[in-house]
């Protein structure tokens, strides 16, 4: 792609500060390329108070067609979308925008359809399923609504902060779909678990379920990239499950962005 780089390139910057860690920048101009669209996307470093005069400028630069939105900016960049998709409005939060017609922004949480999309492609079946859920921040929020739009049949979510819990559930009442409550963190008849929590990116964390309850007939997911595989998973495998891991929802996140973007 960067020997094709031009005038006419698109851009699709992604903010957020730190911002040395962050995938998009090569696999979403991979994906672009792939599709034989002239786009690109490229870091930048935002820091939280300076938002305001980075997005004037964003806005104002006519070939940036969309903007990826890393932390700490996805509560505070809903504020600049003149619309956005149900979801991003339900959580307050957006992880991608991009042009309307009329030059202005069009918001949407992309993380929860990323997660569940890993959990497809790597042979979950999430239709008709009881899913449960550890983790109910934004990440668990998410993918809370993803599943619920995905056709399950019972959700289960577990928190440590039960406030955090009692929140999630009292965002999807509205939604119709399938059933959700609040449960411990027992795996117990389950097709799918999901670890939507930090658990596993330091070493000695305590493991989200415990491990001897987990099945083979269970397919498992977990949030966490960029750490190689995670004590979790590698519980989940030895019981013989089926696993997506963050990396997965990474790559997984890309073809949802581009279809976001080149709609």
């Amino acid at each position: 792609m960067l020997d094709q780089l031009s005038g006419a390139t698109r851009l699709f910057p992604i903010i957020g500060d730190p911002i040395k860690y962050v995938e998009s920048p090569v696999r979403l101009t991979r994906t672009f390329g792939e599709r034989g669209y002239h786009g690109i996307c490229v870091p930048m470093q935002v820091p939280a108070e300076d938002l305001d005069a980075v997005m004037a400028g964003l806005t104002a630069s006519r070939n940036v067609d969309g903007i990826l939105v890393t932390m700490p900016h996805k509560f505070t960049a809903f504020g600049y979308c003149a619309t956005s998709s149900e979801r991003a409005r339900m959580l307050g939060v957006v992880s991608v925008i991009r042009r309307n017609p009329d030059g202005t922004w069009h918001g949407d949480m992309l993380d929860g359809l990323a997660f569940v999309k890993a959990q497809v492609d790597h042979g979950a079946e999430p239709a008709g399923a009881r899913v449960l859920l550890v983790g109910a921040g934004g990440a668990g929020s998410a993918i809370a609504i993803a599943m619920l739009e995905a056709g399950v049949r019972e959700l289960i979510v577990h928190d440590a902060d039960e406030s955090r819990v009692n929140a999630l559930l009292e965002l999807v009442a509205d939604l119709g779909r399938g059933r959700v409550i609040a449960g411990p963190p027992d795996p117990t008849g389950c097709d799918l678990v999901c670890n939507a929590t930090p658990m596993g990116m330091e070493a000695g964390d305590p493991l989200p379920v415990d491990p001897a309850l987990l099945t083979s007939s269970m397919f498992v997911g977990d949030v966490i990239s960029g750490h190689g595989l995670t004590p979790f998973l590698a519980a989940a495998k030895a019981a013989g499950c089926k696993t997506a891991d963050g990396g997965h929802m990474v790559e997984a996140a890309q073809d949802v962005m581009a279809d976001f973007f080149q709609r």
